[in-house]
């Protein structure tokens, strides 16, 4: 056991060192400090060499806070001179990491935070950095913070035009914002293209006003030559195969009747109904009389002949004498026609004519007739269409080619399936049909009373708020369950404005139909599909050649 006295002895030894022990403690960590603060390590740059030299002064203004109130100023400002530049140095080397190098941002940065040690070496603030007990020139501390403000704000303004490039966070909102302002570019372009194709298409070339006024100026001058004779009995005669075209267009509706009557095996045993309005009326008869269509009938009537088609019995009529009807049909602004881009097609004034409902009638104005084919003025016939005829149509009324597939053209697409009396009569998922070739059975139609089906419906969408406009959706409502589907080798569409459509499909249709806008008259027509109609144009006759019409 050790001797207590001895441990006693050695623990008064121990308290008689421990004053000297902690003193030399002190000198070592003063010593650690000053080498720290005083060292440069080897290789260091000026931008390094710089701060080290920043680092003393701010050591001896914190030391000479107590002496003089200028010092908290100083301090102060240092203090945000030193944020701003440790900042500079900071994005600098970011841009290292990124690459940056040829950007110049690395050698920006490193220059802006070498501009604040510079800042601090100029001899006329070394005053602002004395030892303990120096005083502050106020004038000189006044230069000083107007110099650190100036490069303050420099930084700030370098570091906020290259933010983006360091920002991915701001990258993603500049692009979003980006990619919004070039969405809304191409929906306005895409509303100014939609417009303008409108208008295209309502226009009529100024060929084809040449050649109905040619046509009219020959009727005037010869008045006796072009008597329509109503009365010949083929005109009526339910053993023939009738046709109804509806058209104010002249030309377009001779190339449906040439293409007809070329195709056609028997043309003597074909009848063409063409109804247009009195203006045309005049030039429509010149140019069925001016040919010879080896032996098929022709017969030109004006729509305003029918009498019993009046506001009183026909609710578009009546409908059509709706101001506001009449200015959403005739908007002739950008901004206001273009709004419900979706229906812009729709925004066309033929809808406003009673040639385009004319169609709903077919069973008062040929009352002795069976059967009929309806064909729009912008199809051109390929094959002899007898054949339909003789299909079985089980009792339907309309016998149309379907148009949908996939989730496409479905009825959900053509009525507001919103409205509870929409919703309640027929299935969104229906396939719908296409205008343009339509084989009617007449005598079914008047058994099933479609006319006034079609007339209960159009009352209702007095207020566009069934359906918006035009004559298919009405159409599907009133055939809606009493519609035969054709094969589609009968009717091929889409030649007025899909490009896509195979030749293989074209040659094998029965009958083609240029629906869209761009019609085959107009130039803004499909070149590869043109000739399909150009070349059913009689381009012989001597009103097209001295009218110019090109085809």
């Amino acid at each position: 056991m050790a001797d207590p006295l001895r441990r006693s002895r050695g623990m008064r030894n121990f308290g008689d060192s421990k004053p000297r022990f902690v003193a030399l403690l002190l000198v070592c960590f003063s010593l650690a400090l000053l080498l720290l603060f005083t060292s440069e390590p080897s290789g260091s740059d000026p931008v390094t060499a710089g701060l080290s030299s920043f680092s003393r002064g701010a050591r001896r203004s914190v030391l000479a806070l107590k002496s003089d109130p200028l010092k908290a100023r100083f301090d102060q400002i240092y203090k945000q001179a030193n944020d701003h530049k440790l900042t500079a140095y900071a994005y600098a080397a970011y841009a290292r990491k990124l690459k940056l190098e040829n950007s110049k941002q690395v050698r920006v940065f490193a220059n802006l935070a070498r501009s604040y040690v510079d800042l601090m070496s100029k001899p006329t603030y070394q005053s602002l950095f004395q030892p303990d007990g120096a005083s502050i020139d106020e004038s000189v501390l006044r230069q000083f913070e107007k110099e650190v403000k100036a490069r303050i704000k420099d930084t700030k303004q370098i570091i906020a035009d290259a933010k983006e490039v360091f920002d991915n966070q701001l990258k993603i909102h500049k692009l979003k914002d980006t990619i919004f302002a070039v969405n809304e570019q191409l929906m306005k372009a895409k509303k100014q293209g939609a417009f303008s194709s409108l208008i295209a298409a309502k226009s009529i070339p100024k060929s084809l006003h040449c050649i109905a006024m040619k046509l009219m100026e020959e009727r005037i001058a010869h008045p006796d030559n072009y008597v329509e004779n109503s009365s010949l009995p083929q005109l009526e005669d339910p053993k023939l195969y009738h046709y109804a075209i509806f058209s104010d267009n002249v030309l377009a509706a001779s190339v449906v009747v040439n293409s007809a009557v070329k195709n056609a095996k028997e043309p003597w045993k074909h009848v063409f109904h063409v109804v247009t309005d009195k203006m045309n009326l005049g030039a429509m008869q010149v140019m069925f009389k001016m040919k010879n269509y080896n032996g098929a009938h022709v017969e030109v009537k004006a729509v305003e002949d029918y009498e019993f088609l009046n506001p009183e019995y026909v609710p578009v009529l009546r409908q059509l004498e709706n101001a506001k009807l009449q200015e959403f049909y005739f908007e002739n602004k950008l901004e206001n026609a273009t709004k419900d881009t979706n229906n812009m097609k729709f925004r066309n004034p033929k809808y406003l004519s009673m040639l385009n409902h004319l169609r709903f009638y077919l069973p008062e104005i040929y009352p002795k007739l069976h059967r009929i084919l309806f064909l729009d003025d912008d199809v051109v016939v390929q094959k002899d269409l007898t054949g339909l005829w003789k299909i079985d149509m089980d009792g339907k009324v309309n016998g149309a080619v379907e148009t949908c597939f996939g989730s496409f053209h479905r009825y959900w697409q053509y009525m507001n399936f919103s409205h509870p009396l929409i919703k309640e009569k027929f299935d969104p998922k229906a396939c719908a049909w296409a205008y343009g070739m339509n084989f009617f059975d007449l005598d079914a139609w008047r058994k099933q009373k479609c006319t006034e089906q079609y007339h209960y419906w159009q009352e209702k969408n007095e207020n566009r708020t069934l359906w918006k406009l035009g004559t298919l959706p009405p159409g599907l409502i009133t055939f809606y369950s009493t519609t035969k589907p054709l094969d589609k080798s009968w009717h091929v569409l889409g030649l007025g404005y899909n490009p896509s459509i195979s030749m293989d499909e074209i040659q094998n249709a029965g009958v083609v139909h240029f629906n869209g806008n761009m019609k085959p008259w107009l130039d803004i027509a499909m070149p590869q599909f043109r000739p399909l109609w150009a070349k059913y144009v009689d381009s012989n006759m001597d009103v097209v050649q001295k009218c110019n019409f090109g085809v």
